[in-house]
């Protein structure tokens, strides 16, 4: 596995490079975790948080390995697009005009993260069978507004499964004509008795983007920062020495 050359025991953050980082909810885990962050994105992200490269993730990957820059960076955090695969796209997401043409970008990721020889991180929602369940974290782990399960696939690492806690009820909103109520909110879409922007923000734990676009498709940094530190604890270690 590639070490890093510039992680040192003088506490220096290690560098993180976030790709498909979108407006920052899982950077902001991450950073929480411990880790410096750098996104990159190929739309406009005024909100992000911390610093990124507006382009194509993977152009800008495959030049990081080129030029041997990746070598700046300790890990890496993906969540590519693969919305042709997802069931939410025949319903409120496709009807609501978001993400443009739907491609699968899972597989071209791995192999360029592959490449890397950094341990990584690939995330995706539920319902997308492209990648290993290594993880997958609920928003009731965290005791958050939403449910919002999501599958992580790791490369070069490991993490422990934590326990599935049984939800208190039902997510909020419209089903076949009758509204049910319940301690959840519906992060997609914006109609059916989906949640206000403010309700979205407090749920998912993110105050920094009031768009809801970005918020329906944000990680809850908690989660992020739930791998983050497990990620220095199994990781930091080898760092260390190899400084």
């Amino acid at each position: 596995m590639t070490q890093p050359t510039d992680i040192r025991r003088d506490g220096t953050r290690p560098l993180l490079l976030d790709l498909f980082s979108c407006a920052g909810g899982a950077a902001m885990g991450y950073a929480r975790a411990g880790f410096d962050v750098r996104g990159c994105d190929i739309a406009a992200r005024p909100n992000y948080p911390f610093p990124y490269h507006r382009g194509d993730a993977l152009t800008y990957l495959a030049h990081l390995i080129t030029t041997g820059e990746i070598r700046r960076f300790a890990f890496v955090h993906a969540s590519p697009p693969c919305q042709n695969k997802c069931t939410l796209t025949v319903g409120t997401n496709r009807s609501q005009g978001w993400g443009g043409t739907h491609e699968d970008l899972v597989a071209p990721t791995r192999e360029l993260l592959d490449a890397t020889g950094l341990p990584y991180v690939i995330e995706q929602p539920n319902g997308r069978a492209e990648i290993r369940k290594d993880l997958t974290l609920c928003g009731e782990l965290f005791g958050l507004g939403v449910i919002r399960h999501r599958n992580f696939e790791l490369g070069g690492w490991s993490i422990e499964q934590p326990a599935h806690r049984p939800h208190r009820g039902r997510v909020r909103g419209w089903r076949h004509g009758r509204f049910y109520d319940g301690p959840y909110v519906a992060a997609y879409g914006n109609g059916g008795g989906k949640p206000t922007v403010a309700e979205l923000q407090g749920a998912m734990g993110i105050d920094w983007t009031d768009v809801r676009e970005e918020l329906t498709e944000a990680i809850p940094p908690a989660y992020s920062e739930h791998i983050g530190r497990a990620a220095l604890a199994a990781l930091a270690p080898a760092w260390e020495v190899a400084a």
